[in-house]
C-alpha cells in the first residue's frame, strides 16, 4: 500500500513539475534564450525563468510535503521519504527540460519499484538487524551461509540510509531490502588485482583482451542467447492474441488508428505477459552477473586498462538485437567503475585519431576494412591475425590519443605467437552460438585449409609454452585464453 501511495506521490509531483515548466516554454523569453549563442546568458536567463516559475528541486518537495500533510499519506509517508519521492521527479524532469530524455512518463503499480529514506536515524531505519518504518517492523531474510563473508562485512559498516525495492519474480512481488553502507566493498580472496596494462577492443557482441603476459577473445554473454528464443515466441503471441481481441483498434492494413482507445486482455494474454517479464528478468540477472564476472577476469590481469572511445548508441542503431541482449555500454560503466575502485583507471582514446582497425604498426598508410573481414594481413609482414585481438594489442601502445608503433614493433614478436595462441584456443572452445562470425574462424579455415592444419596460422602457435608471471585461475574458464614466453 505505501508503494502505491508514494507512486502516486511522484506522480503528482511530476504533473506538478511538468505545469511550471510548461509555464516557462510558453514565455516569448523562452523563445529568445534558445535562439540565444552565448552559453553564458542563456544559464542566467534560464536560471532566472526557472526561478520565477518556482521550479526546483526545493520547491517541487515543499510541494511534496503540502500535499502529503493535506490528505491521507502523511499516515503513510515520513518527511525523508518524501524528500526523495520529490528529488526523483525533478531529476527526471531536469533530463528533459536539457534535451537528454524524452518527456518523462507518469508511472503505474509495476514501473514504481523503490522508495529510500536520507539517513539512518529517522523514516526508513535498519536498527539490530530489523528495518523500522512509521510503525512497520520488517524481519529481513539473511543469508546464512555466507560462503565469502560479504554479507557479514557488509552489515560491520554503519548504515548510511535504506532504499527498499519491490521485484516481480515468478509472477510474485518480493520485497527486498538495500542498505547504503559506508566503507568499501568486501573482496573475494579469488579476485586478485593485476598490476599490468590490458588492451581492450570491444564490439557489439565480441570482447578482445591483450596484456604482456595472455590475450582472450570471447563473446559477451553468450548464455543469454538461451533465452531469446522463447521470449521471441511468446512475444508473437502477445501481438496475434492483442490483434484477435481488439479487431476495432486497428486499420485494414494492420497499423493501430489513431486516438484514445480501450484495449482488452484475455486471461492467456495476462499470462503470456507475466512469463516474458519473467524472462527478461532472469535475463537481466544473468547479464548483470556475466559481466562482473568478465570484469573481475580482467581486472585480475591489470586495473589499468586502454579502450577505444565508442558510441555504443551507434551500436544500438546498426546492431540493435545483438546490443541489446549484450549491452557493451553497461559492460563498460560496470569496468570503469571497478578499475577506479581498485586503483586503477580506464583510458578511452578516441577512434578518430588512432584508427587501430585501419593501421598496422608495420607500414604507414592506413587500410580501410570491411566489417566483414575479421582477419588483419598486412604485405609487410605482419599477421595474418585476428583482427579484434590486434586491435586490442595496438591499444596498450597509444598515449595521449597517439600510437606509439616503435613500441609495437619492438613488442610484436613475443606478442605474435600469444595471439594466433589465443584464436586457436578459440577455435578449440568455441560452438554453436558461442561461435560467432565476428571471430574470423571461417576465414581462418579458408585460408589455411583445415584448422590445424601443418603450417597453417593455428599450428604456428601450438608451441606456445608459460614462463613467468602465472594467469590468474578465472581466466581459464574464458572461450579463448593463451599464455606466452618470451
Amino acid at each position: 500500500m505505501r508503494f502505491n501511495i508514494a507512486r502516486m506521490l511522484y506522480n503528482a509531483c511530476l504533473r506538478e513539475g511538468l505545469r511550471r515548466l510548461d509555464l516557462i516554454r510558453e514565455r516569448k523569453l523562452w523563445q529568445r534564450v534558445r535562439k540565444s549563442t552565448n552559453k553564458k546568458e542563456r544559464r542566467e536567463l534560464f536560471a532566472l525563468m526557472q526561478k520565477e516559475a518556482d521550479l526546483s528541486d526545493y520547491s517541487l518537495q515543499a510541494f511534496a510535503i503540502k500535499t502529503k500533510n493535506s490528505c491521507h499519506i502523511k499516515a503513510h509517508l515520513d518527511t525523508h521519504s518524501t524528500q526523495k519521492i520529490a528529488t526523483r521527479a525533478y531529476l527526471a524532469l531536469s533530463q528533459y527540460m536539457f534535451g537528454k530524455r524524452g518527456r518523462p512518463r507518469f508511472k503505474n503499480e509495476s514501473r514504481f519499484r523503490s522508495i529510500e529514506g536520507k539517513n539512518n536515524a529517522s523514516g526508513i531505519r535498519f536498527k539490530d538487524g530489523k528495518i523500522y518504518w512509521s510503525g512497520l517492523e520488517l524481519k529481513p531474510l539473511y543469508d546464512h551461509k555466507d560462503k565469502h563473508a560479504v554479507e557479514a562485512h557488509a552489515l560491520s559498516c554503519k548504515t548510511k540510509y535504506v532504499r527498499l525495492l519491490k521485484r516481480e519474480i515468478k509472477g510474485k512481488s518480493r520485497y527486498y531490502a538495500q542498505l547504503v553502507q559506508a566503507g568499501l566493498p568486501a573482496q573475494k580472496e579469488k579476485n586478485v588485482i593485476g598490476k599490468q596494462v590490458v588492451g581492450i577492443d570491444v564490439g557489439p557482441s565480441t570482447i578482445a583482451a591483450v596484456a604482456t603476459t595472455a590475450a582472450f577473445l570471447t563473446a559477451f554473454c553468450a548464455t543469454l542467447e538461451l533465452l531469446q528464443g522463447p521470449i521471441k515466441n511468446i512475444q508473437k503471441y502477445l501481438n496475434r492474441s492483442r490483434r484477435a481481441m481488439n479487431k476495432n483498434n486497428f486499420n485494414s492494413d494492420g497499423t493501430i488508428k489513431a486516438g484514445p482507445k480501450k484495449w482488452l486482455s484475455s486471461g492467456h494474454y495476462r499470462k503470456a505477459k507475466a512469463r516474458v517479464s519473467e524472462l527478461q528478468r532472469r535475463m537481466a540477472a544473468t547479464r548483470n552477473r556475466l559481466h562482473g564476472e568478465l570484469c573481475n577476469k580482467i581486472l585480475s590481469v591489470g586495473s589499468t586498462i586502454h579502450a577505444e572511445k565508442l558510441s555504443y548508441i551507434s551500436f544500438q542503431k546498426q546492431w540493435g538485437k545483438s546490443v541489446g541482449a549484450r549491452a557493451p555500454g553497461m559492460f563498460m560503466e560496470k569496468l570503469r567503475y571497478k578499475a577506479e575502485r581498485a586503483g586503477g583507471e580506464v583510458i578511452e582514446f578516441t577512434t578518430r585519431a588512432t584508427k587501430l582497425s585501419q593501421t598496422c604498426h608495420g607500414c604507414e598508410p592506413l587500410r580501410k576494412k570491411k566489417l566483414s573481414e575479421r582477419i588483419h594481413s598486412c604485405a609487410c609482414g605482419v599477421g595474418p591475425v585476428q583482427r579484434d585481438l590486434y586491435s586490442a594489442y595496438l591499444a596498450l601502445f597509444v598515449k595521449n590519443n597517439i600510437l606509439n608503433k616503435s613500441q609495437a614493433e619492438q613488442a610484436w614478436p613475443d606478442a605474435e605467437p600469444l595471439l594466433r595462441r589465443a584464436l586457436l584456443s578459440l577455435n578449440e572452445t568455441a560452438s554453436g552460438k558461442s561461435r560467432l562470425a565476428s571471430f574470423g574462424l571461417s576465414q581462418v579455415q579458408r585460408q589455411s585449409g583445415s584448422h590445424v592444419e601443418d603450417g597453417s596460422i593455428l599450428s604456428q602457435a601450438t608451441d606456445v609454452v608459460w614462463m613467468g608471471q602465472p594467469v590468474p585461475e578465472s581466466w581459464g574458464e574464458l572461450s579463448s585464453i593463451a599464455v606466452r614466453t618470451p
